[in-house]
């Protein structure tokens, strides 16, 4: 089994790690000054109390007869299209998009070629310190790597990706309509983006009141809009976030703010990455907006 993890960021490394760990032949894809360090002190990670060079191959390139069983490709979601244009070119035949969006997957699949995309998204957090990976998974009752076939079906695709994902000790849960499961994704994580962004103190944001009230009130309203435009809110969990007074979720918010799991899975992503955050709030309340007419 040949992988090939086409992005070099946190999320993508610690995928690489693991697939690495568990026998699989992995192979990253890297640019700038990440692929030089990696060339030069290799793809380090620290796990075990110690730091340890995940036994990969470094590429800059992907040619096209050289094939993988599955790429996944971990890139910002403003990077999507670049990607596929330059996968287009290689024979591969399963490109797992492991990337928060509500972009059409029909228009993905024009650009690299139909019936090769499944929609992923990752279970994971973290940053690197120094040269050194720093990441982890999150815990399967908070959130698995998700994936599903865009039309909806079981394949065997899907089956020997579950098998990679076992092997290799990730959570996971494959998901009927993947559209949705983003839908609701999002309605989470943008208010928490957002309330990042709006306090001048964004590493105390949880210890702020006012801000976990209005980002439990935006959430409610999230999930009730995409219920009450006849959104399946997955997975079923979801709908505590429709049901639950907001001053119960307030106190979960700012509880969840200032914890550890907070700060490796939600501050530090939205810190890194503000464009995107910013990007997918347009997209999600741009939805929103259709919806609603």
């Amino acid at each position: 089994m040949r992988i090939l993890i086409y992005g070099a960021g946190v999320i993508g490394c610690l995928y690489a790690t693991l697939f690495c760990e568990a026998g699989y032949d992995t192979t990253v894809y890297a640019r700038g000054k990440r692929l030089n360090t990696f060339r030069e002190k290799g793809l380090l990670y620290f796990k075990d109390k110690q730091v340890k060079k995940a036994n990969v191959s470094i590429i800059d390139k992907v040619e096209k007869n050289d094939l993988y069983d599955f790429i996944f490709l971990t890139v910002k979601e403003n990077q999507v299209h670049e990607a596929l244009e330059e996968l287009e070119n290689n024979a591969s035949p399963n490109i797992v998009t492991m990337v928060n969006t509500l972009e059409s997957y029909d228009l993905w699949e024009k650009i690299c070629g139909v019936g090769r995309v499944i929609p992923a998204f990752p279970g994971a957090g973290g940053s690197f310190e120094g040269d050194v990976l720093h990441a982890a998974l999150t815990p399967w009752i908070i959130q698995p790597t998700t994936f599903g076939e865009i039309n909806r079906k079981k394949s065997e695709r899907l089956l020997k990706l579950k098998s990679i994902f076992k092997q290799s000790h990730i959570p996971y849960q494959i998901v009927t309509d993947m559209h949705d499961w983003q839908l609701c994704h999002l309605a989470m994580v943008v208010p928490i983006a957002d309330a990042y962004y709006e306090t001048e103190h964004p590493e105390n944001a949880g210890s702020e009141k006012a801000l976990m009230v209005k980002t439990a009130q935006r959430m409610k309203r999230n999930f009730c809009t995409l219920h009450e435009t006849g959104i399946t809110l997955s997975p079923k969990k979801m709908n505590l976030f429709r049901l639950l007074p907001v001053w119960v979720l307030s106190i979960g918010l700012g509880f969840v703010f200032r914890s550890d799991f907070g700060n490796i899975f939600m501050y530090r992503h939205s810190m890194n990455a503000p464009d995107e955050m910013r990007q997918l709030h347009q997209q999600f309340y741009g939805y929103l907006k259709e919806k609603r007419r």
